[in-house]
């Protein structure tokens, strides 16, 4: 562990004090975030979804479960890939923890993705995980969730000439190629159903999904924060994949 400078109990409070004051104001904008996003216009959803589940093909209305909202997270697994994204598995580890909580206050939460239903299905029984995932790549499609292959060739040999290491890292950790993996894309999204209309509320995708991400809140407010530096999200693994995963002898090594 790096030096850190040191100081007296006296000092750290003084510190901790103006610190708190931050956060607090932090907070605060928080709140004035929520409530920008709930004023946003509603969308009417006028085309009309088919979602494969495991439980049968269902409509976007037959997923909100008899609840007024419904909150999706775009879960990257493509037609190409033989296992879903190792940082969106990560984020799906917890989903399991809150569903029911989310029902109580009027909310269905689901999973999107563009890969078949029976290679979901199989995934989340490798995953030991229960909450419901359902196959749409249309809906994604529409939604800015996923690309054609083509557009994403172009793309990568046109922008991302230096493609960062998690790229080519996920890729391969899902089966597929950088081209394959792009053709999907990560996000939240939420939907409201008011008297036999649907809407659109809210999405957002990149670093704003980070409040899916316990983790990084957690480690947020330990001693080293989440020490990523250059390497953004290369230490992310499924669950069963960390090197202590099938054994409690000893302790993680922090690389």
């Amino acid at each position: 562990m790096a030096k850190h400078r040191t100081g007296t109990r006296e000092e750290w409070l003084a510190a901790r004090q103006d610190l708190l004051l931050r956060e607090k104001e932090h907070t605060l904008l928080g709140d004035d975030l929520a409530r920008r996003r709930r004023e946003l216009p509603w969308v009417p959803v006028d085309r009309e979804y088919r979602f494969e589940t495991e439980g049968g093909p269902k409509s976007l209305a037959e997923l909100f479960d008899g609840r007024s909202q419904l909150l999706v997270y775009h879960f990257m697994f493509g037609p190409s890939y033989e296992a879903g994204c190792p940082t969106c598995s990560s984020i799906a580890d917890s989903f399991d923890g809150v569903v029911t909580h989310l029902r109580a206050r009027d909310a269905t939460m689901i999973c999107v993705s563009s890969a078949p239903i029976d290679t979901l299905a199989t995934f989340k029984r490798r995953m030991g995980w229960s909450f419901a995932w359902a196959s749409a790549p249309e809906f994604n499609a529409d939604f800015g969730f996923s690309y054609p292959e083509e557009q994403v060739r172009g793309w990568i040999d046109q922008v991302l000439a230096d493609p960062p290491p998690i790229l080519g890292q996920n890729a391969e950790a899902s089966g597929t190629d950088a081209v394959g993996y792009v053709t999907e894309s990560f996000g939240f999204s939420s939907f409201a159903a008011d008297d036999g209309a649907i809407y659109h509320t809210y999405s957002t995708t990149g670093r704003g999904v980070e409040f899916l991400m316990g983790y990084y809140g957690i480690l947020d407010r330990s001693p080293l924060g989440r020490d990523e530096g250059e390497a953004f999200q290369t230490w992310i693994r499924r669950h069963d994949e960390y090197e202590w995963a099938s054994s409690d002898r000893g302790k993680p090594s922090r690389r």
